[in-house]
């Protein structure tokens, strides 16, 4: 979807706006609201707002949404007092705890541009850091540090190197590099849409991408791409309790239901001051209401509005002017927080540097940093400058005669560099560079080598949340490289791209696209930090007060719908619904609670399970995040445990375990029903796997845990095993945490082989995710025996073929047991040497038919990936990946 510049979205963003006020607390229209509370103490956290399981949610937000934290944060917001943020906190935490620093220093702590935030009585809370330090930064209290080899939160039990480590969002290839290779996951953070458009491509055709933008709410566009130029009806109005809100409904003609006829849904975004709205849809079907479904005039919208939001006074609601005006106030509203143009400061620091006054005394840039911004951006000339320009003067040169400007994605980013900006002689503050710099919320800090390492403490500003700290290595030589690290305020969450252990990036556009995803999202999540919040929060509370008031009609919600009528009946009908279910066939995201045992922290956690026509995700409500992701169309199969018990398998059998918070299967059950109208996903199989007389088990298994082929009436055909079948679970233990080598050594040596299995589809090839299809080459090859066009073969040996044996070897036998059973046809027989001669001769006609296989990228596949343990002859045979399955060719006369 194309980006809007800040003059198609009406201006700049509520936050540009708020960072040039001085005074935090001067709003003057806030204190309208002071009346709502009128005592100091906010008192214990709500519980959780729980929305009807029915309506389907259109972005990760409106999951996230909470109507009951809304009420608390519109009440507290006025009360909230000014405090100390940013680089501050840290300075004055560090204050508090040195009892030599006089109060006269302490007084130094103000904001850069002359601001008169003052600190609180009792400071910042006590936070001493995480203690995390290197070489570039120092831990420091109120902030958090990353540097290297942290990651993305897992909560599924894989591990690096396993059968399925690519799900792993933090592996890196074996020599450590930080160029890997292209995920096929989205990062949790970059979750924001669900609902994947009807007659478009999926959200999921942008995973192969790497550095993807993270803590963005895309789903803000949901008004502008569901509701705007389309007949809907917006309500506004003053709810006692929650304050200012809007609605906005449209209701939509869905395809013809072969069992329940005509499908209406009905689209809703439910605003308040808070700043999550509630977006999504609900299928009419779903509404218990008096009315008929399924009419052409609709369920009263009333009922709608009262059965998904109970706790609102629908009587307060009066329907909005029809006017351009309130619905481009509602779409600059809800896209009010999305910003495509970004501020950054780079503060120059030399060897034996450290301190602000320091960096800030740099007067010009050494070849390294003239090197690094090179790489960065695109040096301009500001006098006549028509792009973005980050409150930097084009007219009269005042701030430097030239900045340096570059373009990312979908966004423009232009830098406030310490060495471009006016240098004063005989000024240690150096104000006019700090005005500038002291008020991005992002700043890179560039080291030289040598330069001490950096703390936040060192720096006195409120704004500055985030430092991206990068050193230089061999500046100005052909071995030129750079370290990074951050450093990010306690209340700002982490974000990606995810810095790799140890790692140190060459100069390329590889770095410079890493970093300028890692400052996008920097300023992204520092949006989310509790002084932006509540900033923006009080600013939208006013936009929807004047919204509410001043743009409203005398028309009151009609509880008929669209064509009112007087009812005369002395009865009140009971409100009802046709069927239940329906609401499971819904494109946007359902949601469960649930407790998912969470591998990497251990224990449970406490989630929403989520699934919608594009993603299944795991979302932590305390921690406002998504703790897991995939793909819908990952999922592979499933598990149904007693008591109220679950596992989802996707991928290439990776899993997530769940269970009901109040032991209520039909919550499961109804999950179930949902994966199997979106997935080609079944439930998995139990198996106790018998060894024959010679402890052979009767199978061969790639590296993958597919099954390639199976003896024909032996012990584990009769078990239920088949070609294509992929083994997660063996004696208990998942096969995604399992090398190969540790598959097959369990697999050998287990004196009872139970296994858990997801069967292959009817023609015998084995489930696959999307995302394992998405990275699988594809061969195209032909027999040698063959003239015709190059075609698609189907890998596997066909089961109708007769496994070769000889007698020759007792250690090679494949006889079931040391009898011979003429007659009975699901038992092993011992084939005589005839047959087998017979078959010897045919072998080198059909391994002539076999070509040799080469990647996607035309290189040949390693031959330790290529080989398939035989559970029949116990030993490896070589093979070849084609289509990403494997064929065997045998080395002896005894396997076949």
């Amino acid at each position: 979807m194309k980006r809007r510049s800040k003059s198609e979205t009406g201006g700049e963003s509520i936050f540009r706006k708020l960072r040039s006020v001085k005074a935090e607390g001067d709003s003057s229209r806030a204190g309208s609201d002071a009346e709502d509370g009128k005592s100091d103490d906010v008192g214990p956290p709500p519980k959780p707002w729980v929305c009807q399981k029915g309506f389907a949610h259109f972005d990760i937000q409106s999951i996230l949404f909470d109507l009951n934290e809304a009420v608390q944060s519109r009440q507290s917001a006025v009360k909230r007092k000014n405090t100390t943020t940013g680089a501050s906190a840290a300075a004055a935490a560090s204050a508090s705890t040195t009892s030599s620093l006089s109060s006269t220093q302490s007084g130094a702590y103000g904001s850069p541009c002359g601001s008169q935030e003052e600190l609180n009585k009792d400071g910042p809370s006590l936070d001493s850091g995480d203690d995390k330090s290197n070489d570039l930064v120092l831990s420091c209290p109120c902030f958090r540090n990353e540097i290297g080899g942290e990651g993305e939160r897992n909560i599924s039990p894989s591990k690096q190197g396993s059968i399925g480590s690519g799900a792993s969002s933090s592996s890196r290839d074996e020599e450590g590099s930080p160029e890997r290779a292209p995920n096929t996951h989205f990062s949790n953070a970059g979750v924001a849409v669900l609902e994947a458009p009807k007659d478009g491509k999926s959200l999921h055709h942008d995973r192969g991408k790497s550095n993807i933008v993270e803590h963005v709410d895309l789903g803000a566009y949901y008004y502008r791409k569901y509701f705007y130029l389309r007949e809907h009806w917006n309500y506004l109005g003053v709810d006692e309790t929650l304050g200012p809100v809007a609605v906005s409904i449209r209701r939509e003609k869905l395809e013809d239901h072969k069992e329940h006829g005509q499908q209406y849904n009905y689209r809703i975004i439910f605003r308040t001051s808070g700043l999550t709205n509630l977006r999504g849809s609900i299928l009419e079907d779903a509404v218990p209401s008096t009315s008929k479904h399924g009419l052409a005039r609709g369920l009263p919208l009333k009922e709608v509005l009262e059965y998904l939001v109970p706790e609102l006074n629908a009587h307060c609601l009066r329907l909005a002017l029809n006017t351009p005006k309130v619905t481009e106030q509602l779409m600059k509203l809800d896209e009010q927080g999305l910003s495509f143009q970004l501020k950054v400061g780079i503060m120059y620091c030399q060897a034996g540097q450290s301190s602000e006054e320091e960096m800030y005394n740099n007067e010009a840039a050494g070849p390294g940093l003239e090197e690094f911004l090179q790489l960065l951006g695109e040096r301009v000339r500001l006098k006549g400058f028509s792009k973005y320009r980050a409150q930097l003067d084009t007219k009269t040169d005042s701030t430097g005669t030239h900045s340096l400007y570059t373009t990312f994605k979908d966004y423009e980013i232009m830098f406030h560099v310490s060495t471009m900006l006016p240098y004063t002689p005989n000024n240690k503050q150096q104000l006019l560079r700090k005005r500038h710099i002291g008020n991005d919320i992002v700043t890179i800090v560039f080291q030289e080598p040598g330069a001490k390492p950096f703390s936040p403490k060192n720096i006195r500003s409120h704004f500055q949340h985030v430092f991206v700290v990068v050193r230089a290595h061999n500046p100005c030589s052909e071995n030129t490289c750079y370290s990074v690290a951050v450093a990010r305020s306690r209340d700002v969450p982490a974000f990606g791209p995810p810095i790799p252990e140890e790692a140190t990036f060459p100069k390329s556009t590889v770095f410079r696209d890493f970093l300028l995803a890692k400052v996008i999202n920097a300023e992204n999540a520092a949006h989310k930090s509790d002084k932006f919040r509540a900033m923006a929060t009080r600013t939208r509370q006013e936009y929807l007060r004047d919204l509410a008031e001043r743009h409203v009609t005398s028309t009151p919600i009609d509880p008929s719908g669209k064509f009112p009528f007087i009812s005369l009946a002395h009865k009140r009908k009971e409100k009802t619904r046709p069927y239940f279910g329906g609401e499971l066939r819904s494109p946007g995201a359902i949601t469960w609670p649930v407790y998912a045992e969470d591998h990497g922290a251990g224990g449970e956690l406490e989630a929403l399970l989520a699934i919608s026509n594009d993603f299944l995700v795991l979302v932590d409500p305390e921690a406002k995040a998504v703790v897991f992701n995939c793909a819908v169309r990952d999922v592979i199969g499933w598990t149904l445990g007693s008591p109220a018990s679950m596992k989802i398998y996707y991928e290439r059998g990776e899993s997530i375990s769940l269970r009901s918070i109040n032991n209520n299967t039909e919550d499961f059950r109804e999950v179930i029903k949902r994966l199997e109208h979106l997935t080609k996903g079944c439930e998995t199989s139990d198996m106790t796997l018998r060894r024959n007389g010679l402890g052979q088990l009767g199978f061969h298994v790639n590296y993958e845990g597919i099954v390639a082929e199976v003896e024909p009436y032996g012990y584990a055909w009769q078990a239920g095993l088949r070609q294509g079948s992929r083994l997660v679970e063996i004696c208990k233990v998942a096969v995604a945490t399992l090398s190969h080598e540790q598959m097959i050594d369990l697999l050998r040596t287990s004196v009872t082989v139970k296994v858990v299995i997801i069967p292959p589809h009817e023609d015998a090839t084995p489930r696959r995710g999307c995302s394992e299809l998405h990275r699988m080459p594809v061969v195209e090859y032909k027999g040698s025996n063959e003239s015709g066009s190059f075609e698609y073969k189907f890998p596997f040996r066909s089961n109708n073929n007769k496994w070769q044996r000889t007698s020759s070897s007792p250690q090679q036998s494949l006889t079931a047991s040391p009898q011979s059973h003429s007659g009975t046809p699901n038992r092993a027989v011992s084939l005589g040497a005839s047959m087998g001669k017979t078959l010897s001769a045919e072998r080198p006609e059909r391994a002539a038919a076999i070509p040799r296989s080469v990647s996607s990228d035309g290189r040949p596949l390693d031959s330790k990936r290529c080989s398939s343990h035989c559970f029949i002859c116990s030993s490896f045979h070589t093979a070849f990946f084609m289509t990403g399955w494997l064929l065997h060719r045998p080395q002896n006369d005894d396997c076949y």
